[in-house]
């Protein structure tokens, strides 16, 4: 919502060509009560293309491909974590498909993840359509991160560019170059107990390395949580309290894990000196 908030204030969109369309809030219900899910516990990502005369989410997921996928050459689908998980900027889409592939790149995070379509998700429903569609995935719900919406407002405007509805401008000083991930698996707590994360988001981790310690309040035995392979968190549990399989760390491997690093420290310098 944020970032949709920004874009529609900027300049740039003076020189629009084509048409852009936004929609800042789509499940209405879900906004409103803190959460992902419509009234008859149902998740819209999994509903899609939806029925007229289905549940109330079956209702929304039909209305929004009507009236708003139905009429888009292409799209990007803003999403932050779960709650209390946090993701480091990603684009999550089907990199075999080379429009999709282009516009991924173009986007500007340092993490690209081939990632399979779900059920019912509004990425399959577009992929049925021939519609190329991105998944943004960045910080956490419910709260508003400085670094995900500077980086979602700088990969829309960096698409719009490439797909010529923006002049090409000023590039930035050092591009970020994005890295593929090869595949990608969450860590999960050995036991029970309180867990102390001694790694960040976008960290450079190796085999073996410890993530995090999962202890009981008092402090009395320690399990440390050790990296299974060499790789970068992308994503996190930030809620202290754990129990024994809850996912706390999601760790993206890559070819290269020092040039995944790389790109991530290009990220993020360019974010904070503002470069779009």
């Amino acid at each position: 919502m944020e970032i949709i908030r920004r874009l529609l204030k900027l300049r740039a969109l003076r020189s629009l060509r084509g048409t852009l369309i936004t929609v800042p809030i789509v499940n209405v219900f879900g906004f409103l009560n803190l959460t992902r899910y419509l009234p008859d516990r149902r998740d819209l990502n999994r509903a899609f293309p939806g029925s007229e005369r289905g549940s109330v989410t079956a209702r929304l997921a039909n209305l929004f491909a009507a009236e708003i996928v139905a009429k888009a050459d292409c799209g990007i689908d803003l999403h932050t974590g779960a709650v209390h998980r946090a993701n480091l900027p990603q684009i999550r889409a089907d990199l075999d498909e080379p429009r999709t592939r282009r516009l991924a790149e173009a986007f500007g995070v340092p993490v690209l993840l081939n990632a399979t379509v779900r059920d019912g998700s509004l990425r399959e429903f577009t992929a049925e359509n021939g519609i190329p569609m991105l998944l943004y995935e960045a910080g956490e719900a419910l709260r508003f991160d400085e670094v995900s919406i500077r980086a979602g407002l700088r990969g829309i405007l960096r698409v719009m560019r490439e797909l010529g509805m923006l002049p090409r401008g000023r590039q930035p000083r050092s591009p970020v170059t994005t890295v593929i991930a090869r595949s990608s698996s969450w860590i999960r707590a050995p036991a029970s107990g309180i867990v102390r994360t001694v790694t960040v988001l976008g960290a450079h981790v190796k085999k073996k390395q410890i993530l995090g310690i999962v202890s009981d309040p008092f402090g009395v035995s320690d399990i440390p949580i050790a990296a299974p392979f060499a790789g970068i968190v992308i994503g996190c549990n930030n809620l202290p309290l754990s129990h024994e399989g809850d996912a706390l760390y999601h760790v993206a491997r890559f070819q290269s894990t020092r040039e995944a690093a790389r790109s991530v420290a290009t990220f993020h310098s360019g974010i904070n000196d503002g470069n779009r």
